[in-house]
């Protein structure tokens, strides 16, 4: 597999993704607006957000 699908398949699956640190929402944002405190999440309003973590495969 060309290692081009392989880099766009991680940006779409990991790149500005944020999860809600109290719900475990998944929201699609940018790190500027998250770390200026602008993002809220949807369902709690939450402004705790961390990045999405990769998975480790053994």
């Amino acid at each position: 597999m060309p290692k081009t699908k392989i880099e766009a398949v991680t940006n779409r699956l990991y790149n500005r993704v944020f999860i809600c640190m109290k719900c475990n929402a998944k929201l699609r944002t940018d790190q500027r607006k998250v770390s200026q405190g602008k993002v809220k999440c949807r369902k709690c309003f939450s402004k705790d957000l961390r990045p999405k973590s990769k998975e480790r495969k053994i």
